[in-house]
């Protein structure tokens, strides 16, 4: 290890002379005033020269200039009065700034880590962070602000079915998306199966996309992370801000526990849907004999703890937990059902800041992350001799993670700002436990997959060089090592990113990345259900592996407020995961093999894929009118050995133009409209080209699972045999394309400051125009209702959601 070490250090290219020059550092912490929220990557610059930097993710900053320079230097960040100071560097010195925020400053911003009003600036290319702020001001489904709608509106992000919040980046699947929430993994993101995130808005300081150019310091997952950090609340007063919409409502609070020293976070949300709904569902049971009683809701909880120790040290204790409960109670006069459904995640980070000097910084991170899921189903009844008999069903599948990452930000000069760092995981996977019980003992099953702990680790170092005023460059490495029983992964990432100043507003970059990741999502429907099952890397099963290039141009048009950037890609994926054909995550195809305790291993196959594409992104920052447009050109193929006869095909969200137009005007301080439009190619679907009837027969072993049910005049079980049936015949895998989908999003808020509080009314329109996009597709048979003739076989379309207004009410103190 101490060699990898060694490695590490020697490609940052920081020589001894360079640490040895005579120098001083300026150093400290950019916190917004009125709160002391500690600001993310601000501007820190000398005035009149190409010298700076940026404040880390936890408002740090660090310079180092010549030894008794004068200077003004510049902390600028958009939404922010900029600042000015003149310092005499005769020393290391401590510089905190509060940076007050520019309430009359009408603008919009969608910009990268650097928060630069120059995208041509910034090193790192496929690299967005939407601030939260304009989050709020865009359309939502039924008064939800949500994260991941809005990263859906970017280019080389790929919307999943009507409403889904699904994410599949330049090509990947919903796995291959590193989630994080304070330095936590996030498994399932989803509540409402798909329609909604987890992520409160009203919880969240920042949001940020990497698409492609991943630093060295991000790992795990083949094709996006998405890094979201929460408030550490208020130091100075308390205050909060809260919302009632349709389906549900959500409250925050944050404060000072101890002023200027500590203070705290907490928010909640949860949905009335089961509420709303039982009075409306007993009202259509009335006088019926079966009662029906459904029910789902879903809740989450943010929490942070933030101590001041000292100048040198912060603490901060967060968390997240949150639960999706769905239920179906069915009540009949001899037969009684229970049913449902029920996932949630937990996630608790631990993290300590310390700065040994003016030019180290580190980060200790203590993580624990558990996501698990279960489907249960319970019957009671009598039989025809008035004897009480019952079933239970009951599935469960986990992943509990415990985990550490420290992290060092070193600034050595204004040239360079490094980072190294290591990460360690130790996971718990609890694949799946099936247990049935009946008043049949014969009928029983206890089928539990054995559990797996395994072990991921990284250990990285990176640099952002300033090699000239032209030439800036991120280079890094990552080790990644992954131990199973019996065997070890040991994999090495390099990564690279470049960008070349060509004229003062006009760059060009170009970026590589290899990725590993170890752990993976089993699904059949591609929509990021809770169903869908989480896996790790085994003896039979390989890891995930990537290499992706990119190359683009970033321009800026200053004079309108513009930014332009064109990016071309493309991606080629190794080991990427799929069950079999008919397979599912209950690992058996039909009763009969129920016996046979087959593991999640024996239903997979591992292929391969290819994604290349160009993606187009105009941006308009400030003023009244401001927005983007999105525009992507891109192809997936797929090819495994065991499926579509070895023959290529294109998955599921495989999209041939995907465009986002995002529009907002703001009249005044009083009223903002805003408006979304979508486009993409359909959705590569496999659908049957033709059905026959065809003759069943008899068998002997499911006859011996499934007892109890009359014999009926063929000699076979009511219910479970027939003597003719419909068989389905496929063609190539997804040769079908969907129609494509487009959808009109409007929105209109009314702002009011009152003496105590801010209030919000928002009204808005999904899919203004009514359109009638794609759900699923389905082959009908027609026949004539009084001889039973056959008349034709019919595709037909169905569609999720017509228009849906929505009308909300938020208010901010």
């Amino acid at each position: 290890m101490r060699n990898y070490t060694l490695s590490l250090l020697l490609i940052l290219g920081i020589s001894s002379q360079v640490l040895g020059q005579k120098k001083a550092t300026i150093s400290g912490y950019i916190k917004e005033k009125g709160s002391q929220e500690l600001l993310i990557g601000v501007n820190v610059y000398v005035k009149g020269q190409q010298i700076g930097t940026t404040s880390n993710t936890y408002g740090f900053y660090s310079l180092t200039l010549p030894e008794n320079a004068n200077l003004d230097l510049v902390f600028s960040y958009i939404g922010y009065e900029t600042q000015e100071k003149n310092i005499n560097l005769t020393k290391n010195t401590d510089l905190n700034i509060d940076l007050a925020s520019f309430n009359n400053l009408e603008e919009v911003v969608i910009s990268a880590k650097k928060q630069s009003e120059k995208v041509s600036e910034n090193v790192q290319m496929s690299q967005i962070e939407i601030p939260i702020a304009q989050i709020k001001k865009i359309p939502s489904f039924l008064g939800e602000k949500d994260v991941l709608r809005v990263l859906q509106l970017m280019p080389g992000v790929q919307k999943g079915s009507e409403g889904q919040t699904g994410i599949y980046v330049r090509g990947g699947g919903p796995d291959q998306n590193l989630i994080i929430l304070d330095d936590a993994n996030v498994y399932n993101a989803s509540h409402l199966f798909g329609f909604f995130s987890v992520f409160n808005g009203d919880a969240l300081k920042s949001v940020e996309l990497t698409k492609g150019g991943f630093p060295a310091r991000y790992g795990g997952r083949l094709s996006s992370v998405i890094d979201l950090n929460m408030k550490e609340g208020n130091k100075e007063k308390i205050t909060g801000e809260g919302g009632i919409g349709l389906i549900s409502s959500r409250l925050s609070l944050e404060g000072p526990i101890l002023k200027n020293k500590a203070s705290f976070l907490i928010s909640a949300r949860r949905t009335y849907l089961d509420v709303i709904a039982k009075p409306f569902i007993r009202l259509a049971q009335k006088g019926e004999n079966s009662k029906t009683d459904p029910g789902y809701y879903f809740y989450d909880l943010n929490a942070k703890l933030n101590f001041e120790l000292s100048q040198k040290d912060k603490l901060y204790v967060s968390g997240y937990f949150g639960k999706d409960k769905f239920t179906l109670t069915d009540i009949s006069q001899n037969d009684t059902t229970r049913a449902g459904l029920n996932w949630g995640n937990a996630t608790t980070t631990l993290r300590w800041n310390h700065l040994f000097n003016s030019r180290l910084f580190s980060n200790l991170s203590f993580i624990f992350t558990d996501y698990n899921f279960n489907i249960f189903d319970r019957q009671s009844s009598r039989n025809g001799n008035n004897k009480p008999e019952f079933f239970s069903l009951n599935y469960r599948s986990s992943i509990r993670d415990y985990g550490f990452k420290y992290d060092f930000d070193f600034y050595p000069n204004p040239n360079h700002i490094v980072k190294i760092g290591m990460q360690g995981i130790y996971h718990i996977f609890k694949p799946s436990a099936i247990v049935v019980k009946g008043t049949n003992k014969e009928d029983e099953l206890n089928l539990k997959q054995k559990d797996t702990d395994v072990i991921e680790s990284g250990l990285y170092a990176e640099d952002t060089w300033t090699a000239s005023p032209r030439l800036k460059i991120n280079y890094g490495l990552r080790l990644s090592n992954y131990q199973t029983i019996g065997r070890t992964f040991f994999r090495p990432e390099p990564r690279l990113a470049v960008a070349y100043k060509i004229q003062s507003d006009l760059s060009a970059k170009v970026s590589y990345a290899k990725m590993n990741q170890y752990v993976h999502l089993l699904t059949n429907s591609g929509l990021g259900l809770p169903t869908d099952l989480w896996v790790p890397t085994t003896q039979k099963v390989a890891p995930q592996s990537s290499e992706q290039v990119a190359i683009g141009l970033a321009k800026d048009i200053p004079n309108q407020g513009l930014s332009l950037t064109l990016e071309g890609y493309y991606k080629r994926m190794n080991n990427i995961l799929s069950y079999k054909e008919g397979s599912s995550f209950l690992f058996f195809d039909d009763p009969t093999q129920a016996t046979q305790a087959k593991t999640w291993e024996d239903n997979v196959t591992a292929g391969r894929g290819w994604s290349y594409g160009t993606e187009v992104f105009l941006q308009k920052k400030y003023g009244k009118f401001s927005g983007w447009m999105g525009y992507t050109l891109s192809w997936t193929k797929w090819q495994f050995d065991e499926l579509n006869f070895g023959k290529t095909f294109y998955p599921r969200y495989d999209r041939r133009h995907d465009i986002s137009l995002v529009g907002i005007y703001e009249p005044s301080k009083r009223i903002t409209l805003s408006g979304t439009w979508v486009y993409g190619t359909g959705n590569a679907l496999s659908i049957p080209i033709g059905n026959y009837r065809s003759s069943t027969h008899y068998n002997q072993e499911l006859e011996n699972i499934y007892t109890g049910s009359q014999v009926n005049q063929f000699g076979l079980k009511d219910g479970l045999f027939f003597p003719y049936g419909q068989v389905q015949e496929f063609g190539a895998k997804n040769e079908f394309r969907a129609a494509a989908y487009h959808r009109l999003d409007l929105g209109i808020q009314f702002h009011k400051k009152l003496k105590s509080h801010e209030r919000t009314w928002e009204i808005s329109f999904y899919n203004a125009y009514n359109q009638k996009n794609p759900f699923y597709y389905q082959i009908e048979t027609k026949y004539e209702q009084n001889t039973g003739k056959f008349l034709k076989t019919v595709l037909n379309k169905y569609s999720l959601f017509p228009i849906v207004p929505s009308f909300s009410y938020n208010f901010k103190f």
